[in-house]
């Protein structure tokens, strides 16, 4: 079975690993003409790490990434609101990773050509449209190096393009555009002394908009050393309003060190944090409304194209890597890939949705944010519960990712041989 990917990013490159583990004939169509180790922090959950380590990456992910043991909601004066352990000190049978986004993304582009052969990622097609048929999807492209038109045909295509994807723009074609809570983000990295025990990812604040993050993404040289650290800045620009220069804009010098002047943690040197960072970039903290579908007979999505959402418990991108281990199980265990889709479209869009409205609520920060209503940490077993209730939602806690069964498709094609022996 041929599948195009659109979308060379974390989630389309995972995909693609994850349709070839499963026996089948990915490509990856990216609209960049080459891709580049961009980008700043992202989280790994356990659950992630689990699908990345069967799709035999473990090696290659622990010496890029760096293993988070605690997380910290603290106040907006550095005082502790309430932490819990994170990775394999929580009890999962796998890590947690902090991880620079360029970093992952080489590492996953590194290993799908190298299993899947250099032209299995084709750079510079940017998505138009696609057309079904009863026996598969052309799907168009404009190629901007030639500018002429290209395109594609498989068995079935998959929308890994982002938040403002072009695959499911062709399926909803009257939905709004993102939607925001009026919370910018100030996203950079820079070389810092070891913040708290090097190992903590820190949360400080309140309610979105008056938040500051920070946590290492990579062990210094010495144990003395500098760690690369990456931060988030939230700050308020009015209800709603979109960002003055569009999503991206560079953030200037003098405005970074005014924002983070306003606040004073002292386990942190925020002066020396803004004079660090060689660039940092604003985006908006926004989501996409819950879809009623993802999967239209062939064609389907996966990540930010189906459920982007804000960036509360550190999910977003986890949530993807699951995604992709999911459709690959459901095209192997169906001999129809529209049936297929539809399959993994009942398995992962309801709890992926519920997702997206709980984060809309604070998800986890809700700790932090009922803690500043509360004016101090919340009473016992307060905290616990709610972050116990958002890991189950997300199929995230130690317990069901410890036991849950494997995605593997190989388990799949030995069901196969025992049903029909």
């Amino acid at each position: 079975m041929k599948v195009t990917v659109v979308g060379g990013g974390i989630a389309g490159l995972t995909c693609a690993l994850s349709l070839h583990a499963a026996g089948f004939e990915p490509r990856v169509c990216e609209a960049a003409r080459r891709v580049e180790a961009v980008g700043v922090g992202i989280n790994l959950l356990p659950h992630a790490v689990r699908e990345l380590s069967e799709l035999g990456l473990d090696g290659e992910l622990a010496s890029v990434a760096l293993p988070p043991h605690r997380l910290s909601y603290r106040d907006r004066t550095g005082e502790t609101v309430w932490e819990e352990p994170l990775g394999r000190a929580a009890g999962y049978h796998w890590p947690q990773y902090s991880v620079h986004r360029g970093r992952l993304q080489m590492l996953l582009l590194a290993a799908v050509r190298e299993r899947l052969g250099p032209d299995s990622v084709r750079t510079g097609l940017l998505f138009q449209r696609f057309e079904q048929t009863s026996g598969g999807v052309h799907a168009h492209f404009l190629d901007r190096s030639s500018g002429l038109p290209a395109v594609e045909d498989a068995d079935v295509l998959v929308g890994a393009d982002g938040i403002d994807s072009a695959v499911r723009a062709q399926l909803f074609p009257h939905e709004s555009p993102p939607k925001g809570n009026g919370v910018l983000m100030w996203r950079g990295v820079a070389y810092h002394p070891q913040v708290l025990d090097g190992r903590s990812i820190v949360v400080a604040g309140g309610t979105p908009g008056a938040k500051f993050v920070a946590y290492p993404i990579e062990d210094p040289a010495t144990a003395t050393g500098d760690a690369l650290v990456n931060w988030v800045l939230e700050v308020r620009h009015g209800p709603s309003a979109p960002p003055p220069d569009g999503p991206g804009r560079r953030v200037t010098a003098a405005e970074a060190h005014a924002g983070l002047s306003s606040w004073k943690l002292p386990w942190i040197d925020l002066a020396t944090l803004a004079e660090r960072s060689s660039a940092v970039f604003e985006y908006p903290m926004a989501d996409r409304d819950p879809l009623p579908r993802w999967s239209f007979g062939r064609v389907t999505l996966l990540g930010d194209a189906a459920h982007p959402m804000y960036p509360m418990g550190m999910n977003g991108g986890s949530q993807s890597i699951v995604d992709t281990r999911v459709l690959a199980w459901c095209l192997a265990r169906e001999d129809d890939p529209v049936a297929a889709l539809r399959r993994y479209d009942r398995m992962r869009r309801p709890a992926v949705n519920a997702l997206v409205l709980a984060n809309r609520n604070l998800g986890p920060e809700g700790i932090i944010a009922r803690a500043e209503e509360h004016g101090g940490p919340l009473p016992a077993g307060q905290a616990e519960q709610i972050t116990t209730r958002y890991k189950r939602l997300a199929g995230a806690t130690a317990a069901q990712v410890n036991t849950r069964r494997s995605w593997t498709v190989r388990a799949i094609a030995a069901d196969r041989e025992g049903l029909h022996g």
